[in-house]
């Protein structure tokens, strides 16, 4: 092996565990790959830019705009809107998405197809309780399909045009992979129409941290003035739950400051407005301490009244 192939090989290494490591954009990993080739030698100067003016990435990078400004319009989505309420079987959902990003693909960039449908699967799988593998895989499989059909729509049909004409001297044009894409892309669309069943049906996403510990019903959070000025009509029902032999919470690390209360079940109670019948000492000590100065002698006369 000589020195500019383990050179190569060492870059190209280099390239794959950043592309891994995924800490970097894949535009800044490739820049720095380019910059280490030039380093080490591997590519001339004179041709370090060179693939930029190639007819092939001109080709790929208007398709992204084109399927990037397709997206943003909106237009898919409000199509696909009206239809969407009449079609509530998982079979003619997932033909519908399957047929609109077959199609998709093959008049636009089929990465960008599949991006401008996601959105519409997340929200039928989420209203139809079911699992997104259901309709994801196979709207990835059509739109591959459906990118077979025409020059634009993957990048490897454009490569080999740019091939045919380095070689005859003349391309691809844009249908002339349509009699054999089309077919295959009819066949697997069909198939996809009713395949899907083979898919594991038990797949369901990670729960979040309300709904895994079940709190939301019992968590609540009151806000309170430090120092009202004079008892208000909405302030009666703090004292008449105070005065109620409810449960008290235990103060903890981090407790908010006096104007904010961390509340536990329906009894508003908290750190600083435990009970004292129902604490324990140290709850009415940590109780106490954590009052206003003027309000500590009051406190200490209920629990001296109390006792």
């Amino acid at each position: 092996m000589t020195l500019d192939q383990s050179l190569s090989i060492a870059v190209i290494t280099m390239m794959m565990a950043l592309f891994v490591w995924g800490r970097l954009r894949y535009d800044v990993v490739a820049a720095l790959a380019l910059l280490a080739a030039l380093a080490v030698g591997l590519v001339p100067a004179k041709d370090a830019f060179k693939g930029f003016s190639d007819d092939i990435v001109i080709i790929v990078g208007s398709a992204l705009v084109v399927s990037a400004a397709v997206a943003r319009s909106g237009i898919i989505e409000r199509a696909l809107s009206h239809v969407a309420p009449y079609v509530r079987s998982t079979q003619m959902q997932i033909s519908l998405l399957v047929f609109s990003v077959a199609v998709m693909s093959a008049i636009i960039k089929n990465i960008g197809a599949l991006a401008m449908m996601l959105p519409i699967a997340y929200q039928l799988a989420r209203k139809g309780g079911k699992s997104p593998s259901i309709f994801l895989m196979p709207m990835a499989f059509a739109s591959l399909l459906g990118g077979i059909v025409t020059l634009v729509g993957t990048s490897p049909n454009i490569i080999v045009a740019r091939v045919r004409e380095e070689l005859t001297g003349r391309p691809f044009e844009m249908f002339d992979f349509a009699p054999v894409g089309l077919g295959l892309a009819l066949a697997g669309c069909l198939f996809l129409c009713v395949g899907y069943r083979l898919l594991p049906r038990d797949r369901q996403g990670a729960a979040s941290l309300e709904q895994a510990l079940d709190i939301s019903d019992y968590v609540t959070e009151v806000q309170v003035p430090q120092r009202p000025a004079r008892p208000s009509p909405s302030s009666r029902p703090l004292r008449r739950a105070r005065s109620m032999s409810s449960p008290s919470c235990a103060p903890r690390r981090g407790c908010p400051p006096p104007s904010r209360m961390q509340a536990c079940v329906p009894a508003i109670s908290c750190c600083y407005a435990a009970s004292p019948r129902r604490s324990s000492a140290w709850s009415r000590r940590a109780a106490s301490n954590s009052m206003p100065t003027s309000a500590r002698p009051i406190a200490r006369a209920r629990s001296i009244r109390s006792r």
